[in-house]
């Protein structure tokens, strides 16, 4: 199954765990201290996709984790704060945007699929 997707299914993951950075950088946005992250996604999805880091097969979670982890990063403060946080609201609102935009086309890819599939099933 994870041939007929190709790269969807991966980049899916990927993009839920972005989705998910992004979502815990504006719910931390008055924590003291607090540092933003984020996700290189092209980083993650090149290391989920490497020959040999089993992404897409059994156990293909662990991979796309280890790849999540090693391809997140701090975000750097756009502007100096006195607690130390380094949320920006209109930053991280838009790049959570951004994200959502492309999780829905990430999603559409894999839902044309399986209807490409259920109407080679049903021959209709």
């Amino acid at each position: 199954m994870s041939d007929f997707l190709g790269i969807h299914g991966t980049a899916l993951a990927l993009r839920e765990k972005r989705l998910q950075l992004l979502a815990a950088n504006i719910a931390n946005a008055d924590t003291p201290h607090y540092q933003a992250q984020d996700l290189d996604f092209t980083t993650a999805l090149r290391s989920a996709l490497q020959p040999g880091s089993n992404a897409t097969g059994p156990g293909g979670g662990d991979a796309i984790q280890q790849a999540a982890a090693s391809a997140q990063y701090l975000r750097p403060a756009s502007q100096p704060s006195l607690d130390g946080n380094t949320v920006d609201g209109d930053r991280e609102n838009a790049s959570y945007a951004q994200a959502v935009v492309e999780y829905r086309a990430s999603l559409s890819f894999i839902e044309s699929k399986v209807r490409s599939m259920l109407t080679a099933i049903t021959g209709q």
